[in-house]
Formats: structure tokens, C-alpha cells, sequence
């Protein structure tokens, strides 16, 4: 990492005003939109969003150009007196995908959230514009600031953007799933701001750079960490903390669902990566590494098992997500050395930084093309797929595509994300990561091959599209799956702590057997476990036993997602999940 006294001494650097450009603009838009109003929104935030990607885009190259953070100070006023704005490699590739995702997002859902003709004004649309901007401003904010207050200002602004996009279509179910968002996301963020107050009870400041010269091991701080790092698994939706998720997702528009789940859980989890690698580098120790990989090992699981017995494609997308944000926690305990772990650790925590990229990507292209089977079909119903290749052709691509990439497949994404993690646990000597690592793969190819049978099955009646599919969304969800399909091949050194003695350069035969053995793994973890309706694979009947063995073990995993999905449980769960952590903080020192 930069040193940090460059944030501290330094004025603004060059470049540091694009810092402010990526907050005025959308938020000027928001203003514009509001008081413009009707569809004129629908105008503004269109033409914001190539203007907020050029801005992401400017930052990228002056970052490389530089090589050097940029900084922007507020006033002129260094920390702790002032406050700052600072674009590292991390908060640079954050920005840039971001505004990727939601240019992408914008130009599908003009299909379902345009005025219509002969209306001055609709309320769905004039929402959704607003509240998408918003929501860029507020990820943004998250990715700039350099203080844990103001992080936490950003990041409530982020949650009450969020919020309405559930309950868009006024419905009482979405109603009740946006309210259990809100205050489940509020009881995260109190835990985070008595964290903080903790903090800054005992060092008199909040700016990250200043605090990381300043902690120490001590009580205080494990306690805040603590707290913290479980109001933001709240907000992350981390197993077991999940309680708002799915039916959140269940009822949302498919272009809500594909920014909540590609974008802003990431606010939240980046917090997490400042808090642990920045704040208070190598003060964790290997008890608390190991805890938040064991919850992201545990995600993964459970997320996969119950994301095969959804019987609605939303759904099964939704828990994927819940599995695959488990797959971004399992680099903290292979960044981590015994020395001092800055984020400039290493392969690891690059590793997990490029899933977080691919994760968005890929799963926005997914919820896209899941809504526009949704509008060809008129249902979701995994069952009734049949014949949707035929009829939609594109939008099963997508899926398809985005499923790869989700997988590993080279040159994605995922699959560099993986390999660099690989390296990272056979270099600690971590083998039991280096097995969920490869689980995973198997788990998320067995949800992806379960929907795209059921999708590439012939139907008993012709299917045709009940509406006019829109061709420009469906070409932005098809360039999402492509960009997280094609992620692999950037070179990632400039903003990530990539070296090119770490990037794995695999043989045509490493890359077709890592992309194999994954599906060939899921195809059959698919046929045990996934709902196949009737009539029911001939296959059935030679594994019966070993079939229903299979769905025992999974219909348990099924209930304990339904009492974990209760308040009194995600309580307890928030409360035994703080006190595990300062422990095992306590007991590493």
C-alpha cells in the first residue's frame, strides 16, 4: 500500500477532483431528477450514467498514470481536523464496476420502469430512477471516504436507498419484506456506530489512516471490532445473518434485485476489508480469521443446498447469492500472515477482491435474465422452463454465461479469483480452505446445471414470448455475464495486489480439467438434491436410496433456514456471533 502520509501531509493530489465528480454527479442528479420529476427522471439518470462511468474511467487511468493514490482533502483541512477522499487500487476497481453495473442496470429496466405514454408522472418509475442514482452516490461515498463516520454516514444513506427498491410495486408481501430489511440493516448499523463511539472514546479520532498507527491490542478495541464487523454481516447478509435476503429478493423488480444483490451487500463487505486490513491490520489473529471464513464456508453450503430445492428461479438466484457471498470472507484467514497484514498482502486478498468483482457482474446479469424469462413465461417456476431456450434465447445465454463465470470457468473471473486463493492456502499450509474453495465450484455448477436442464428441455407445446422481450436488455445482461465471463484476462497489477509471479498462467489441459470435474461434480449433486418434478429422471430410480438419504439431510437444512429467518433467532445469532468475535480477538493475543 501507498505510504499513508499521503494522506496525512499531502494536499489534494493531481487528479483528486474526479474524487468529488463521482459524488456531485449523481447526486446533482438525484436532485435534477427530483424536481424535474415525471419522465424526465427516467432522462436524467439515463444520461448520468455515461457520465458517471467516464468519471470511474478517468479515475482508473490517473491511478495507473500516477501510481499513486488520489487524494482529495474537503476544505483543505488534513485528518483529523478534516475530511478526506481517497481512491486506492481497491476503491478505483469498486468505482469503475459499479458504474459498469449500473449503466447496465439502467439500460435493461427502461423495459419496466418507463412513464407511460399519456401519464405526466408514474410513481414505480419516478422512484426507481431516483432511488438507482442514489444509490450510486451512496456506494460511492462508501468507496472515497477515509473515516469510520463517515463511512457509516454513507452506508445508512445506501441502506435507505435500498430499502424502497424491495417494496417498488406497493404489494403488502413487499412491504413486509422491506420493513424486516430496514430494521434488521438499522439493528447492523447500530451495532457499527457503538463500535465506533468505542473507538473513538480511546484514540480521539476515526480517520482510518490515523487509526491504523494508533491501535493497539487491547479490550476496547476488540469489543468495537467486534460489534462492527457483525452490524456489517447484518447489512452483507452473511450466514447465518440472512434473515432479509430472500424475501427480499422474492418480490423485488428483477432490475432491484440484480443492484441489491451485485452491489450493495459489497458496500457493507468493503467496510469489512477496511476494518480488518486497514483500521486494524494483524490485530484479528488466526481464531477470528478462521470464524469469518468458517461463516463464508458454512454460507457457501447452505446456501447451495437450499438454492437446489427453490422452486422459483428468483429464489434459487437469491440463496446463490447468500453462497456466494460466503465465498468472498474465506480470504481473510489466507491474507492474514503472522506479520503485519496490510492490503497489499498478497494474492489472497486480491483473490477475494477479483470474486467480488465477478460476483457482481455475473449475478446482475443473472437477476436480468432472470426477469426476462419472467416476462416471456408470465412465472419463474424452475419446472416450467421448458421450451424458454426456444423462446428466449438470449436471455438463457446470459444465464448460462453468467452461471460459467460464477463457476470458474477460465478465463474468468471467478476461476483467477480461485487459483490466487488456491496459491494463498497452499502457501499457509490451509488445506481446509483449499477444499471449500473447490466445494464451492462443485456446489455452484449443481444450481446452474438444475436450471439449465429444466431451460434447454424440450417442451410439449411450442413456447412463445407472452411480450415483446426488450433487445437492448437483453443485450446489457448478456454483456455483464460476457464482462464477468472475461474478467480473467485484465491485468489487474495497477489496482490490485497482483504480481505476475502470483497470476496463475494454467495449460489448455488445467484449464479444461478445472472446468469439468466442477460440472461433472454438480450434475451429480444436482440429480441428488434438486427439485426435478414430475416426471421424474429414469435415473431416479437406480440412486433411489442414495436420493433420499440425500433430500433427509436437505430438508433439514431447509428448516433451519426457516427458524433462522425468524427476528428471535437472527437476534441471538447477531448476539452469539459478537461475543465469538471479541473472544476469539481476546484469545488470539
Amino acid at each position: 500500500m501507498p505510504d499513508p502520509a499521503l494522506v496525512l501531509n499531502a494536499a489534494t493530489t493531481r487528479g483528486g477532483v474526479l474524487l468529488v465528480l463521482a459524488l456531485v454527479v449523481p447526486v446533482t442528479a438525484v436532485l435534477l431528477a427530483f424536481v424535474a420529476g415525471g419522465r424526465q427522471a427516467e432522462r436524467i439518470a439515463l444520461a448520468t450514467m455515461p457520465l458517471g462511468l467516464a468519471i470511474a474511467v478517468a479515475t482508473a487511468v490517473t491511478l495507473w498514470w500516477t501510481g499513486a493514490p488520489l487524494v482529495y482533502l474537503l476544505g483543505g483541512w488534513t485528518p483529523p481536523l478534516g475530511v478526506a477522499l481517497r481512491a486506492d487500487g481497491l476503491s478505483v476497481v469498486m468505482l469503475t464496476i459499479t458504474a459498469v453495473v449500473i449503466s447496465a442496470v439502467g439500460v435493461f429496466a427502461r423495459a419496466d420502469f418507463s412513464t407511460p405514454a399519456g401519464l405526466l408522472e408514474a410513481r414505480a418509475p419516478f422512484a426507481f430512477w431516483i432511488l438507482l442514482l442514489a444509490i450510486w452516490a451512496a456506494l460511492n461515498a462508501v468507496f472515497l471516504a477515509v473515516d469510520l463516520f463517515t463511512l457509516y454516514v454513507a452506508l445508512e444513506l445506501l441502506t435507505f436507498a435500498a430499502v424502497p427498491l424491495v417494496s417498488l410495486d406497493g404489494r403488502a408481501e413487499t412491504l413486509q419484506a422491506a420493513l424486516r430489511y430496514l430494521l434488521f440493516a438499522l439493528l447492523g448499523s447500530v451495532l457499527y456506530l457503538v463500535g465506533t463511539a468505542l473507538l473513538y472514546g480511546s484514540y480521539a479520532t476515526l480517520d482510518i489512516v490515523l487509526l491504523s498507527q494508533r491501535v493497539h491490542a487491547e479490550p476496547a478495541v476488540f469489543v468495537a471490532a467486534a460489534l462492527m464487523t457483525v452490524g456489517l454481516l447484518a447489512k452483507t447478509a452473511l450466514f447465518p445473518l440472512h434473515l432479509w435476503l430472500p424475501p427480499a429478493h422474492a418480490g423485488a423488480p428483477a432490475a432491484a434485485s440484480a443492484v441489491l444483490s451485485a452491489l450493495v451487500v459489497k458496500g457493507s463487505f468493503f467496510i469489512v476489508v477496511r476494518l480488518w486490513f486497514d483500521v486494524m491490520p494483524g490485530l484479528p489473529g488466526f481464531a477470528a480469521t478462521q470464524l469469518l471464513a468458517g461463516l463464508g464456508a458454512a454460507a457457501i453450503v447452505f446456501g447451495s443446498v437450499v438454492a437446489l430445492r427453490q422452486e422459483r428461479l428468483k429464489l434459487l438466484i437469491a440463496y446463490s447469492t447468500l453462497a456466494q457471498i460466503g465465498y468472498l470472507f474465506l480470504m481473510f484467514p489466507l491474507a492474514f500472515s503472522s506479520g503485519a497484514a496490510q492490503i497489499a498482502s498478497g494474492g489472497a486478498l486480491a483473490g477475494g477482491l477479483l470474486q467480488t468483482i465477478s460476483h457482481a457482474t455475473a449475478k446482475a446479469a443473472m437477476f436480468m435474465a432472470a426477469g426476462l424469462i419472467y416476462a416471456a413465461l408470465g412465472h419463474d417456476r424452475i419446472a416450467g422452463l421448458a421450451g424458454i431456450a426456444r423462446a428466449s434465447p438470449m436471455s438463457v445465454l446470459a444465464f448460462a454465461l453468467a452461471g460459467a463465470a460464477l463457476i470458474g470457468v477460465p478465463p474468468s473471473g471467478a476461476y483467477l479469483a480461485k487459483e490466487l486463493l488456491l496459491q494463498a492456502a497452499t502457501g499457509t499450509g490451509q488445506w481446509w480452505w483449499a477444499v471449500t474453495i473447490q466445494a464451492g465450484g462443485i456446489l455452484t455448477s449443481s444450481y446452474v446445471v438444475l436450471v439449465l436442464v429444466h431451460a434447454l428441455a424440450p417442451a410439449d407445446q411450442p413456447v412463445t414470448s407472452r411480450v415483446r422481450l426488450s433487445r437492448i436488455g437483453q443485450a446489457a445482461a448478456l454483456a455483464l455475464a460476457l464482462c464477468s465471463l472475461l474478467l480473467g484476462l485484465v491485468s489487474w497489477q495497477a489496482y490490485l495486489p497482483v504480481t505476475h509471479g502470483t497470476t496463475p498462467t494454467p495449460t489448455v489441459l488445467e484449464a479444461l480439467s478445472s472446468s469439468v470435474w466442477p460440472v461433472l461434480g454438480g450434475v451429480a449433486l444436482a440429480i441428488l438434491l434438486g427439485r426435478w418434478g414430475d416426471p421424474s429422471p429414469r435415473i431416479f430410480a437406480t440412486i433411489g436410496a442414495a436420493r433420499r438419504a440425500a433430500l433427509v439431510l436437505s430438508s433439514g437444512i431447509e428448516r433451519s433456514d426457516g427458524v433462522l429467518r425468524q427476528w428471535p433467532a437472527a437476534g441471538l445469532c447477531m448476539l452469539v456471533l459478537a461475543i465469538a468475535f471479541a473472544a476469539a480477538m481476546l484469545a488470539g493475543r
